[in-house]
């Protein structure tokens, strides 16, 4: 494939899209980037190489046709290019939004000079199409007679769902909380993706014919045999759900919470959600001396939205030591390399602290959070955090959030109605076809891989839909993104 301009990476440097000012930003719940010129744009994609071997295929899990719609918007063909992307992604707003983009860490361009903006122009490609109502229902042309339940509604139970409903199947989507999208709904905070983008996204769903039921605990309001009675195959896609604790002195007092009983909440009032008569979320930052355990992007989410109820103060603490500002000689290119990056949260403000970690949580005279107790750590020959004599010091705080990751699903009564079978490290087993041990039950995303990307969970969840479609018939006419046994680069 000759690429439209073979010279655009020697004449164009990378360029992206700017962040509105950090003291507008904070004072609303608006996504956080400025527009791009559609212009400088398509020179953007034009500096994609004829690279021969593209490297950034290898990076995306959903096997994006990257130079493809890189060479479709340089020729200014816009329809075309979101055909192709359409191809492979079920959902470009989520991922131009969400994701990390491992495909710039591998693109070939990236081995000696900045690689091409791929984030941006998908995003910018899936954005133009829906302006021009380019996205439309695609309702099935024959129907199989096949019932399928998806239970949960977050990327990897959508794609699932979509793709299985295009096939002509029956789906009902189930979801325990009040309002579908999982974690795109009640864990991405409203600066990252507003969520007019995910209700579009559904609107289009149920147009194609895919039924939702949100209020619903699969295992408690339906069992899982009532499940396996009313339909002909089902997908366990409810994420990665229980986090990790810390278990030190004082974990109970008032103050010290999980993210993910945080950041809900903001999400709840942006719905316009109230709570007891107030808009005030009963977790709130305002006021107070914040501290955010954990450095991943739950931790940034967690930043941003403190940020915007006006704390005084945040410390952000990380038991790692702070990465590099390069990628380091052990994560050649095309891995993704774990470097010091900055996001539109931590450019609001905040500290960040590394190689530190949390010995007690200190209370006051009411028993409510005053502060914790850290010490400084350092690795061990064995590899093991140790701390280091005469570091430990007190950090005033009245929020503590937790923000260290998930350690799997969730471990509720539907699991065990189904009679599923775990791996070692917890999460549901499944085959190559992403089926569980049980014949017609499949799982997909978080769920079956452990925590993990946005980008890994549509792609599972498009895999999981066509070992199920082959499943009930027999057939091969959905594309299956990756096999459940691939390694991520990320």
């Amino acid at each position: 494939m000759i690429m439209a301009d073979p010279k655009g990476f020697l004449t164009t440097p990378r360029e992206t899209p700017h962040r509105r000012p950090v003291r507008v930003r904070i004072k609303d719940w608006r996504e956080v980037y400025l527009e791009f010129d559609p212009e400088r744009l398509e020179k953007q994609a034009g500096r994609c190489m004829d690279c021969g071997i593209p490297f950034c295929h290898e990076g995306c899990p959903l096997g994006n046709l990257i130079p493809e719609w890189n060479d479709l918007v340089w020729r200014h063909d816009w329809r075309e290019a979101i055909e192709r992307l359409h191809a492979t992604n079920n959902f470009p707003e989520f991922t131009g939004r969400l994701c990390p983009a491992p495909c710039e860490s591998s693109c070939v361009l990236g081995i000696n000079s900045d690689p091409v903006t791929i984030k941006q122009v998908e995003l910018e490609i899936i954005d133009r199409a829906w302006r021009e109502g380019w996205v439309t229902p695609q309702p099935p042309q024959m129907k199989t007679g096949k019932r399928v339940a998806v239970v949960g509604s977050g990327p990897a139970g959508l794609a699932a769902a979509q793709q299985l409903t295009r096939a002509g199947h029956d789906v009902v989507v189930y979801e325990r909380e009040d309002r579908i999208g999982g974690l795109l709904r009640y864990g991405i905070p409203e600066f990252k993706m507003e969520k007019r983008h995910l209700e579009r996204r559904l609107a289009q769903m149920r147009a194609e014919g895919t039924e939702f039921q949100a209020g619903v605990d699969v295992g408690a309001d339906i069992t899982g045999g009532e499940l396996r009675e009313r339909f002909d195959a089902i997908v366990l896609a409810s994420g990665a759900t229980a986090a990790r604790d810390l278990p030190v002195p004082g974990r109970e007092l008032d103050g010290v919470h999980q993210a993910m009983e945080y950041l809900p909440l903001s999400n709840r009032v942006r719905e316009g959600d109230r709570f007891n008569g107030s808009d005030e979320p009963p977790i709130t930052a305002a006021g107070k001396r914040v501290v955010i355990i954990g450095g991943g992007d739950t931790g940034a989410d967690c930043l941003g939205t403190v940020h915007r109820q006006g704390a005084a103060s945040v410390t952000q603490l990380e038991i790692m030591p702070r990465p590099p500002d390069e990628r380091p000689d052990n994560q050649p290119w095309p891995t993704y390399p774990m470097i010091y990056r900055t996001s539109s949260a931590h450019e609001e403000g905040g500290e960040r602290t590394y190689s530190v970690n949390t010995q007690e949580f200190l209370a006051d005279e009411n028993g409510r959070l005053r502060g914790l107790r850290m010490v400084d750590v350092r690795r061990s020959p064995e590899g093991r955090f140790e701390p280091v004599e005469g570091t430990e010091r007190e950090l005033p705080c009245e929020l503590v959030l937790l923000a260290m990751g998930f350690v799997g699903p969730e471990r509720g009564p539907l699991l065990e109605q189904l009679g599923v079978e775990l791996t070692e490290r917890g999460n549901v087993a499944r085959d190559g076809s992403y089926m569980t041990n049980v014949d017609g039950v499949f799982v997909a995303g978080d769920m079956g891989r452990g925590q993990s990307l946005i980008v890994w969970a549509i792609a599972e969840g498009r895999s999981a839909a066509a070992g199920l479609d082959s499943f009930l018939t027999g057939r091969d006419v959905l594309p299956a993104a990756i096999p459940p046994t691939a390694r991520p680069l990320v």
